[in-house]
């Protein structure tokens, strides 16, 4: 199993936004942002308006989870042992089906899960998970993985497991 080195792994259901590219591109000084999300890259017109949005000096992939999860990086291939990556990830399943699939990573950053499905946990100021979601972080944290919740860098990282224990 190889681990995601020199790369922000984070869940954010809006994927590339104004935050990856005003904040967390230039923190990182990455150069390349790699999306894995079945959906969008099943919709030519959405991945076209990711592309069209981010700036042509940042390499930008698009791979379902299967894909990247495979080549541990996608259509990328090395991709995050050579340069500074994002790689974002829509939602909690999707991280936990990749992780389940083998990749493997440190440290996971939470951006932003809103609420769609009746979800009755308010953790942070843009995280409303189900109790299901909860324990799929939690068996990450378990496992090793320090799993933080921050929108952008100038946010205090706050620790996910700390947040749980402050509702439950």
């Amino acid at each position: 199993m190889k681990t995601l080195k020199r790369c922000l792994v984070r869940i954010d259901n809006r994927l590339v936004h104004g935050q990856i590219l005003e904040s967390w591109v230039p923190f990182l000084r990455a150069s390349r942002i790699i999306v894995v999300n079945d959906e969008v890259m099943g919709d030519i017109f959405r991945e076209s308006i990711i592309r069209m949005a981010v700036p042509k000096e940042i390499e930008v992939f698009v791979c379902g989870i299967d894909e990247f999860a495979g080549n541990r990086l996608g259509s990328a291939g090395k991709a995050a042992d050579e340069k500074e990556t994002i790689v974002l990830f829509g939602g909690i399943d999707d991280v936990i089906r990749a992780y389940r699939l083998g990749v493997r990573f440190n440290s996971l950053n939470v951006g932003n899960v809103y609420d769609k499905d009746g979800k009755n946990r308010k953790i942070g100021t843009h995280l409303c998970l189900s109790d299901g979601e909860i324990d799929d972080l939690m068996m990450l944290v378990r496992l090793g993985v320090d799993v933080e919740i921050r929108s952008v860098p100038r946010d205090r990282p706050e620790s996910f497991a700390e947040a749980v224990r402050r509702i439950r």
